[in-house]
């Protein structure tokens, strides 16, 4: 019996692009996989709902896509775990979900393949696509979890220290070859069900930011793999859906994105590991400033950095 999978798309303010991923699903025929779609809107402002509805209707999805719109902004763990467990509690459970963002695309069969090799790799829990922004150019979707080696070196910012300490550097190559992983993009990843159920999903501390990585330290440390399969192509248009994206702008960080960063080392490092990746950042940081004076670049640093790192991140890792 060929493996079945349930694809979850959870839209926010972005219902034309949402539509376009959950056609891209429809126009594949997967293989011999059995494929279902989950569109959930996230209580989107501007009228997403209805907008998604009458696509529904208009496009004659009909059973192949299942609706779901919420009255409150779950974010994005929270929201695919509204799916997450109705599918494990339902009669008939998929093997797989799969997990679209709403401002992505397949470029090819990644279903299927994606599926396959799971089928293939029993001790995988997850497997991730290659992703390229909407021009073709590839971009990382493959990483090492981060640490407070890799918070300082990417502060500082400075190419010899970069390339000393390559091998802690957290996004890997946007070429980088097939195999195990610390953890894939959530963009454009397939997990077991029956392994989201027994860690009970993604952990409902996250709004935005940091869940997937915490869910798949949590996949590898209860003795699983995460495959990066770069066979598998996706189209991203990278920040669409959240407005926060890299790039040449600097910008401040929204507060749920350091409430996420705090969460995920208190949960993955402990307190004093936590604390030990705040300080390594600043640090860096703060090394960061004097070298991009003298070369005249930007700093590297997200804009007030210091001021909302100390107020959302140190001050409750200190004395909370």
């Amino acid at each position: 019996m060929p493996s079945s999978v349930a694809v979850i798309v959870v839209n926010y303010g972005t219902a034309d692009l949402a539509i376009a991923a959950v056609d891209s699903v429809l126009a594949r025929d997967h293989g011999a996989h059995p494929v279902q779609v989950h569109l959930l809107d996230n209580a989107s402002p501007g009228g997403d709902g209805a907008v998604l509805a009458e696509a529904h209707a208009a496009r004659g999805w009909g059973g192949r896509v299942t609706l779901w719109l919420e009255k409150e902004n779950h974010g994005f763990g929270r929201g695919n775990n509204v799916v997450l467990r109705a599918l494990w509690d339902s009669p008939a459970p998929p093997d797989y979900v799969f997990l679209l963002n709403p401002d992505a695309q397949l470029e090819n069969d990644a279903i299927a393949i994606l599926a396959d090799r799971l089928d293939a790799e029993p001790q995988a829990a997850a497997a991730g696509a290659g992703i390229a922004l909407p021009s073709g150019v590839p971009v990382s979707a493959a990483f090492r979890f981060p640490s407070a080696r890799s918070e300082f070196i990417e502060a500082v910012n400075f190419g010899p220290l970069t390339r000393l300490f390559q091998d802690s550097k957290v996004a890997l190559p946007a070429d980088h070859s097939d195999g195990p992983v610390d953890w894939v993009s959530g963009a454009a990843v397939m997990m077991r069900l029956p392994v989201l159920r027994s860690l009970d999903g993604f952990d409902p501390d996250f709004f935005l930011y940091y869940e997937e990585v915490e869910l798949m330290f949590r996949m590898r440390k209860s003795g699983h793999e995460v495959l990066y399969v770069p066979a598998a192509r996706v189209r991203h248009a990278e920040g669409m859906a959240t407005d926060v994206r890299s790039g040449p702008v600097r910008k401040a960080k929204p507060a749920y994105w350091y409430d996420s960063w705090r969460f995920y080392y208190l949960k993955t490092r402990g307190r004093s590991g936590a604390v030990a990746a705040g300080l390594a950042w600043m640090a860096g940081a703060g090394l960061n400033a004097p070298l991009a004076a003298l070369r005249g670049h930007r700093l590297r640093a997200p804009k007030g950095f210091f001021r909302d790192f100390i107020r959302l991140v140190m001050r409750p890792l200190l004395f909370a």
